[in-house]
């Protein structure tokens, strides 16, 4: 650890030590199988980040305003339905609409690995597949919050 604090600048270690990651869990349209995000939200809490999931049948506008009311860094949403291809470009133009350029964007679910080049393609930072470790999941997150957030981050 002594290491990695050593590559840092004065300002990046106050801005550590000042703000821990947070991250909104949503689930986006009607999809209403909740389990995988709450073992998600549950695993990016012991990992040290604070996060807030607000449940089911969010619209894209609900989980914008939630991010910009708890200061998020990232937003993961959970889709099982299928419709991620339908639903992610209307959360992504939320975030533009907000001016919420400096905010990731996560997927996770049943989403078909060639509709990842297109998620990517509309705005989505990082995609996680089913069978992706808690700890995998935990450190991407992590590494694409601190990257939003202009800290360098080793490994």
């Amino acid at each position: 650890m002594r290491e990695y604090l050593n590559y840092l600048n004065l300002r990046d270690m106050i801005l550590l030590m000042d703000k821990r990651i947070k991250v909104v869990v949503a689930k986006l349209g009607l999809d209403g199988h909740d389990r995988g995000a709450k073992v998600i939200a549950r695993a990016l809490k012991d990992a040290g980040m604070e996060v807030v999931y607000t449940g089911l049948r969010q619209t894209p506008e609900q989980i914008v305003r939630t991010a910009i009311q708890e200061d998020a860094d990232v937003i993961g949403i959970s889709i099982l339905s299928g419709a991620h291809l339908e639903l992610m470009p209307k959360i992504v133009e939320a975030l533009k609409k907000a001016g919420l350029d400096d905010v990731g964007l996560v997927l996770g679910g049943v989403i078909p690995p060639e509709d990842i080049p297109k998620l990517k393609a509309m705005g989505v930072d990082d995609v996680f597949l089913p069978g992706t470790s808690l700890k995998e999941i935990a450190q991407r997150v992590s590494k694409l919050a601190s990257t939003k957030r202009g800290i360098k981050v080793e490994g």
